[in-house]
Formats: C-alpha cells, structure tokens, sequence
C-alpha cells in the first residue's frame, strides 16, 4: 500500500471528502457540512486524511485551543476510517502525525470524545495510549439539530 497523509486546510479540500465523513454522519448534507466547517475553519480546525492513490481512506478533524486545566491542547474530532480498509494501520498513522502535531504546537494533552458505546474506539484509543480522564455530559437541547 502507497499511502500519503495530507492536511486539508480549506472548505473545498474538505467538501471533496465528504463520501468518507458519512461513515460517521450518513445524513449529513453537503450544505450542511459547509456550513459547520465555515464556523469551525477560523477556530484552528483542520483534517488530515490518509490517501491512497488519491482515494481517503480515513480522516481526522482536530483542532488547537487552551483551557485552564490543561493549557494548550489538540482535540481530535470526527474521526473515521473506511470500513473497507480498517485494521490496516491508517487509524495508527492518524494518530501519529496528530501526536507529532501536538508537539510541534507544544500542546500538554491530546483529547478526544468517543461515544459510550463505541467500544470498538474505545479499544482502538486505549491501544494508542490514550485513556479516560472524565466524563463528557452533555444535555440535548434540540435533537433534531443534531448531526448524529
């Protein structure tokens, strides 16, 4: 396999892997998902997808911030590898150049939400050196607002 990892930084490098994010989100509409990445791009939001011959094979979103708790810190977001090509070591590579990413932003912490019942992720994580710090609540205010 002939993978190349790459960063997208803008909508319309973003809009182009839609296909591989509706693993994760089936419903979500391309309006939509502009729409969103057009809120999120100016708050450090990028992708790194995995490519193999010019086809994803999985991507990440993440993005920088700071919080008193933690100071700087890399969030990874909407993380998803192709059915087709799991178990191959693309979710490593993902996870390895934002751990390398998180260094050269001289970030204290990589953190990462995984639903409750996604124990498939939660292994995948735990495999990486990642663990559980807390609890993420969440109250639904709208549910018909909701991606997922």
């Amino acid at each position: 396999m002939d993978l190349k990892i790459t960063e997208l930084t803008t909508i319309k490098e973003m809009l182009i892997e839609i296909d591989t994010i509706r693993f994760l989100y089936p419903n979500l509409s391309a309006e939509k998902y502009e729409n969103y990445l057009s809120e999120m791009i100016p708050h450090n939001y990028t992708q790194i997808a995995v490519f193999e011959n010019d086809v994803c094979l999985g991507i990440t979103g993440c993005w920088s911030a700071t919080k008193l708790w933690t100071g700087k810190y890399l969030e990874i977001d909407n993380f998803v590898v192709h059915p087709e090509h799991r178990s191959k070591g693309i979710g490593k590579m993902l996870t390895e150049y934002i751990e390398q990413k998180a260094l050269d932003l001289d970030c204290s912490s990589i953190v990462l939400d995984a639903y409750t019942e996604n124990f498939a992720a939660h292994r995948f994580y735990y495999n990486q050196g990642y663990g559980p710090r807390g609890f993420h609540f969440v109250k639904i205010l709208d549910e018909k607002k909701l991606t997922h």
